[in-house]
Formats: structure tokens, C-alpha cells, sequence
């Protein structure tokens, strides 16, 4: 099975999932790009993505790995669901952007 559909939402201050969605659609893939302003949505942003067809939804590193977990169950076993990881040298900076 061929990749077709697949969602990477993120966090930032201001966004709205309601509003804040992008499409990139090739015609053989279609890839929505979802920003949330509390890491809180993002269990609803995924649950969406998954019934809109998602096969694959990747969350930026800012939501961690209580975050991943909560839309792993949300979602079950019908879709994909990884997240961006950052090596030990970045771990300061990204603390400071994200806390």
C-alpha cells in the first residue's frame, strides 16, 4: 500500500486547527499540515485527520511523548502515529522555545 494521505499537525502560539490547515495535494499525496495552538488539541486535530483518511499523522517534537501516546489511543490501530525526535544537543534549546 502506497502512501496517499497523511497529517503532521504542530504547535504554536495563535493557531487555530479550525483555521490554521494547509493542503499539499500532488495528486498521488495528499499532506495536511494542521497548527494548534495548545498541545491539548492536538488529540482532536489527529482524531480528524485519522477520520478525514489520514493513513499516517507525524506530530512535531513539541508535543512529546505523552502527547504521542494520548493520539495513539485515540486513533487506534488503523493509522500510523510518529513524532519528530531531537537528539541530546538540542534538547536546551528546544526546552527554552517550548516551555
Amino acid at each position: 500500500m502506497a502512501l496517499t494521505h497523511w497529517a503532521f499537525i504542530y504547535v504554536a502560539e495563535g493557531c487555530d486547527p479550525a483555521r490554521d490547515v494547509s493542503v499539499v495535494d500532488t495528486g498521488a499525496c495528499r499532506t495536511v499540515l494542521v497548527g494548534v495552538g495548545r498541545a491539548e488539541q492536538v488529540v482532536e486535530a489527529a482524531a480528524s485527520a485519522a477520520a478525514d483518511g489520514a493513513q499516517l499523522i507525524e506530530l512535531c517534537g513539541g508535543f512529546g511523548p505523552e502527547w504521542t501516546a494520548r493520539v495513539i489511543r485515540e486513533v487506534g490501530d488503523g493509522v500510523a502515529v510518529g513524532s519528530v525526535g531531537y537528539g541530546p544537543e538540542s534538547i536546551g534549546r528546544l526546552h527554552a522555545i517550548f516551555r
